[in-house]
């Protein structure tokens, strides 16, 4: 890659959910929003970067339905704009409204509310997708849904019942789904993350939970202590991570699981790093969350989402009822994302040997190169709690993190 690839769709399609940075200046200039960086992005991760469709999306709804003024996010259901008017109203204190839009849903805010409509957006993952975007513009939009094929093969993937596995239009709407089908937050108890995670499961936990205890290192007496506020029912749910992201690091689940069921509080766990070919969740989770876009998708084509419920776990059937209606009635996976996902997965038992053989050999290679300081990988160093979730025919995953010596 060199600097002329600024910008370009990964991969090479118009619904592409990733781009390329390919130097460490334009890695720091797009988080801190330069814009000789962000003018030359013709895609992005969606939640993060308005896909260009999706803009014209936006600017249609504007044109129709607000002042110029107004800012305005297209959401994709009633619900998710209803539930996107309360939480921005409340968060920038002003009045907002919410309009239809010829099948979609319009979050009509003043401009001083842009920045925290802007965040539901990104911390929800209750979005419209570019096909969505596009098909709307050609005034071809579609209904109907493919979830339920979906749903099968990943209860399958995961050991699930068939029909305990829901899908969203991201795996950020999971996680929020779960957070909201946990009955100890309406009770206003907090949650707890254990290990340090992908930065936004942690912030759906502060901006829609009650708040988060935070335990960046899941060991020792402060590990110890966190089983017994578990134990003792002080949360309204413990999150953690099959490994975590960026640090590739599980925690004991076998103790963290233990405690939860003698507390009542459920263990949800999410998946995303390694994926339900690597890691069997469900053996010590309540309920399984985790990203479809990723592993699963295998093309970087399509964004999506699962949460999956343990049929045995005491708190399937309050899972099962709130996740059946947020699937459906507040963030729906688009059906011509269905169909690219559904087309996507046939390849993923296979895509993920050759993924797992070649983290195995890149983490190795780095270990042992001259310039590297430290490398996280779910096969470096002792691999006893991550190897306690392994599938029967799982490996190590393909995600790993790296620090650089000092020049």
């Amino acid at each position: 890659w060199t600097e002329e690839d600024l910008g370009v769709p990964l991969p090479d399609s118009p619904h592409a959910c990733s781009v390329c940075l390919p130097t460490w200046d334009a890695v720091v200039g797009y988080e801190e929003g330069r814009e000789k960086v962000t003018r030359r992005m013709r895609s992005g991760y969606p939640r993060f970067f308005r896909h260009p469709t999706v803009e014209r999306l936006f600017s249609t709804a504007k044109a129709e339905i607000a002042s110029e003024d107004d800012h305005v996010i297209v959401l994709p259901t009633k619900g998710a704009a209803q539930r996107a008017q309360r939480w921005v109203e409340r968060r920038a204190e002003t009045a907002v409204r919410v309009a239809s839009f010829h099948g979609l849903q319009v979050l009509v805010v003043p401009a001083k509310a842009k920045a925290e409509a802007d965040l539901y957006w990104r911390f929800s993952g209750e979005v419209v997708s570019s096909r969505q975007a596009q098909d709307f513009l050609d005034s071809q939009l579609r209904t109907g849904t493919k979830s339920h094929l979906i749903g099968r093969r990943i209860a399958k993937l995961a050991g699930a019942e068939d029909g305990d596995s829901f899908v969203f239009a991201s795996g950020m709407a999971a996680t929020t789904a779960v957070l909201r089908a946990l009955p100890g937050v309406k009770e206003g108890k907090k949650t707890l993350q254990l290990e340090f995670p992908y930065v936004d499961c942690l912030k759906v936990q502060e901006v829609f939970g009650n708040g988060v205890v935070y335990l960046n290192q899941a060991t020792g007496e402060s590990f110890d202590e966190a089983l017994l506020r578990i134990r003792q029912g002080e949360f309204a749910g413990v999150f953690t991570e099959v490994p975590s992201n960026p640090l590739l690091r599980t925690v004991d689940l076998a103790r963290v699981a233990a405690a939860c069921a003698d507390g009542s509080t459920p263990l949800i766990l999410d998946d995303s790093a390694a994926g339900p070919a690597n890691v069997n969740a469900l053996k010590f989770a309540d309920v399984v969350t985790g990203s479809l876009t990723k592993w699963l998708s295998g093309m970087g084509d399509v964004m999506a989402g699962a949460a999956t419920v343990r049929a045995d776990s005491p708190h399937a059937n309050a899972f099962r009822e709130v996740l059946a209606v947020e699937s459906k009635e507040t963030a729906p996976l688009y059906i011509g994302d269905g169909e690219v996902l559904l087309s996507n997965l046939k390849g993923y038992a296979q895509r993920m040997k050759q993924v797992n053989a070649n983290g195995e050999q890149l983490a190795k290679f780095l270990a042992e190169h001259q310039s590297v300081e430290t490398v996280w990988h779910p096969s470096i160093g002792n691999t006893a709690n991550y190897d306690a979730v392994k599938a029967k025919d799982g490996g190590y995953g393909g995600l790993l993190s790296f620090v650089l010596k000092a020049p």
